[in-house]
């Protein structure tokens, strides 16, 4: 099955601050369900998961990732 994965920044480390007006990337993997979707992603962006919350089904699954000095916010949901 296609989940689509999007990020967005929500802070730098190094500034402490939110990020405004940022654009969101959009990724599409192959994978069984929603968690190895994220895993897949979080392996290939060489970034680290903090949190995954997989609510009921045919809802979106929500991440927090962080990459380097940067907290993004992940949704994965069916393409």
């Amino acid at each position: 099955m296609q989940y689509t994965i999007e990020a967005r920044e929500l802070t730098n480390e190094y500034t402490h601050r939110p990020a405004f007006d940022v654009q969101s990337r959009r990724t599409t993997v192959e994978a069984t369900d929603e968690n190895e979707a994220i895993t897949q992603y979080v392996k290939e962006s060489d970034a680290e998961l903090v949190s995954f919350t997989t609510p009921p089904r045919g809802a979106e699954s929500i991440a927090t990732v962080k990459k380097e000095d940067t907290i993004l916010l992940v949704r994965v949901y069916a393409a």
